[in-house]
């Protein structure tokens, strides 16, 4: 894989995996977002990458993680560990990513670069339980 297509800023945002139908009604649409922020990614080789995941307000994370190449009919899978800042509101936050790198379609108009997933609380924090799985998605910004 292409440094240079992990490398820059993504916004992120994950979601509660709720199944019940929303309709409607904004309001039980955006209860479902769990986090938002904006994610910068930095590679050190084809596979080693750190990031930093800033939601605003001081509230941060540190990403290290590893991208394990497509396999031809797999896409590129991203395996990270987010850690929260000492000294910050997110100090004891551990959470663990799986992503995919999703490829571009042939005939897509206007698609941006897209990394799909799970992320999994591993320690609990601030009244919260580890094991809360959520699902996300980082799209690439021009």
């Amino acid at each position: 894989m292409a440094r240079s297509l992990l490398d820059g800023r993504w916004t992120y945002r994950s979601f509660l995996n709720n199944p019940a139908p929303i309709g409607d009604d904004p309001q039980k649409a955006l209860a479902l977002l769990f986090g938002e922020g904006q994610l910068d990614i930095h590679t050190s080789n084809d596979r080693i990458f750190q990031a930093a995941l800033d939601f605003g307000g001081g509230v941060g994370m540190d990403l290290f993680g590893t991208c394990y190449p497509s396999t031809g009919l797999s896409p590129a899978v991203l395996v990270i560990t987010g850690t929260g800042r000492e000294g910050t509101p997110t100090a004891k936050w551990v959470y663990q990513y799986e992503g995919y790198l999703i490829p571009a379609w042939a005939e897509g108009v206007d698609q941006r670069p897209a990394i799909v997933g799970t992320v999994i609380c591993t320690i609990p924090h601030n009244g919260g339980q580890a094991g809360l799985v959520a699902s996300f998605i980082a799209v690439k910004h021009p």
